[in-house]
């Protein structure tokens, strides 16, 4: 690692307080997809006094923003998110549930450790392209509504992504690894019925039942199931089912859906047809309806070449490293949930690798995962979704994964948010941190690097971008 690699890491270093301090405010804040404007002002506030300058309601969304800092190509895009979710509150570092406020929202999937790790490479590559007086721009994009919202998608969509000569980014996990493989593409719709009350015993024969057409909807995509991709999903949530009283013609109802499929252009083909499921149902009952977009999003490219650099500069940094009082919290936490899973995306798909994993996780004997997982450089797949795929397909990108929770953490858990404002997530924050802002500072020194991955991203990308989101469509919420 040269010299000036490791300077600008110590400075990482250096401001760790500044950085988990960060962290743990916008955990405080748990604000949900879209309305993170706490959060969002925090960022913007911090990366002002550090020297970058910084763009508020990037893409016209209220909660985004873009800090660079530098002068000229390369182009390297550092993605951060700071959402919550509903019904997660949890005090910090607790090995049972317990909420700070009933009902109120918490950090189950550790976006205030995500942001701030990010935050943190953004600082160590300033202070890179700073004291050398180099040549490039290093640009964090504060990214909302990843839980919903797909800001990313929707900056996709306005070709933010294609300036890039690359995005890296990372996401707490319970596996200390580089991220690889496909996803799933996903699209969520609502769908509000309207029909006409009426007395259901009185005149029958005079309303026309918004719940029937949600339930015939409903009822016609069971049967679309079997005539579809098997790596397709479709799911609902009736939002609103008319009301409580069984004798009144309910004249409102509405459902939510999200179709899933590999591929975002088998997933646009696929809504099109719940949509004319929605105008059967409509036709069916005599009702109307107006179908409300909510995001879309596409599926993951992978780029090796990325994912190689990722991997040699996380060789070279090691792990987070943990003490006995940590490691007695982490393996008491675990107790709470099933932990036996093997866990990364190698173990999954490679059998050697699981093995590898399993010994490790063994000679470490705790729930923490305190190792580097084998580098996986063939296809996979991940049934999820994440709006990273749509940067994906407009720059090459890559991402990974640091350990900020035990063994098997279940994903959305108040697990998840005990654990998120502890020593133990401050250690990956850190961690990540260090890892993408070395890996930017190789890609600023070997262009190289730039131009192998730029080859691969243009083979892989060759089909070219199905945009999922309409061009008149802006961020919501479901209602």
């Amino acid at each position: 690692m040269t010299a000036e690699k490791q300077s600008a890491l110590q400075t990482i270093e250096e401001k760790r307080d500044l950085i988990t301090g960060i962290a743990d405010k916008i955990w405080e804040f748990a604000e949900l997809s879209l309305q993170e404007f706490k959060s969002a002002a925090a960022y913007c506030e911090a990366l002002e006094k550090e020297g970058f300058e910084v763009e508020r309601g990037t893409c016209n969304i209220e909660t985004a923003f873009a800090a660079s800092y530098g002068h000229g190509r390369p182009y390297i895009g550092i993605l951060a998110e700071y959402d919550a979710l509903s019904g997660l509150s949890q005090e910090a570092g607790l090995i049972e549930r317990k909420a700070i406020q009933e009902g109120g929202n918490g950090h189950g999937c550790g976006h205030n450790l995500l942001g701030a790790g990010a935050f943190a490479a953004a600082l160590g590559v300033k202070a890179y392209l700073e004291k050398n007086e180099m040549e490039g721009t290093v640009i964090l994009y504060g990214c909302p509504g990843e839980e919903g919202g797909a800001a990313k998608a929707f900056m996709a969509r306005d070709g933010l992504w294609k300036k890039l000569d690359a995005a890296l980014t990372w996401h707490p996990e319970d596996v200390n690894e580089v991220a690889t493989g496909s996803s799933n593409s996903c699209i969520q719709a609502q769908y509000k019925f309207t029909g006409t009350a009426s007395h259901a015993a009185g005149a029958p024969e005079m309303g026309r039942s918004a719940l029937d057409a949600v339930e015939l909807m409903n009822i016609g995509v069971q049967f679309l199931r079997e005539h579809m991709s098997s790596k397709a999903r479709i799911h609902y949530a009736i939002t609103d089912a008319g009301g409580c009283s069984p004798n009144v013609v309910q004249p409102k109802a509405s459902v939510l859906y999200m179709v899933r499929s590999n591929h975002v252009a088998e997933a646009v083909e696929l809504q099109k047809r719940v949509d004319k499921i929605a105008e059967g149902a409509a036709l069916m009952t005599e009702t109307t309806f107006e179908k409300k977009f909510i995001d879309g999003l596409a599926d993951t490219v992978s780029n090796f070449a990325l994912e190689r650099v990722l991997y040699k500069n996380f060789e070279e940094l090691g792990v987070p490293q943990y003490t006995e009082e940590e490691n007695k919290y982490a393996d008491a936490l675990a107790e709470t949930y099933d932990h036996s899973a093997i866990p990364g995306v190698a173990a999954e798909n490679d059998e050697a690798a699981r093995e590898a994993v399993e010994k490790m996780q063994k000679e470490y004997g705790h729930a923490m995962n305190a190792f580097l997982a084998p580098l996986y450089q063939k296809d996979a797949f991940n049934a999820g979704s994440t709006d990273v795929g749509d940067v994906s397909w407009l720059t090459p990108t890559a991402q990974i994964h640091v350990a900020a929770w035990p063994n098997g953490c279940p994903g959305h858990s108040w697990q998840n948010v005990s654990c998120d404002c502890t020593e133990i997530g401050h250690k990956a924050v850190i961690h990540a941190g260090k890892v993408i802002a070395a890996t930017a500072i190789d890609l600023f020194e070997d262009h190289n690097l730039l131009d192998e991955a730029r080859a691969e991203f243009e083979k892989r990308t060759k089909s070219g971008f199905v945009c999922p989101i309409p061009a008149d469509a802006v961020p919501v919420i479901p209602d």
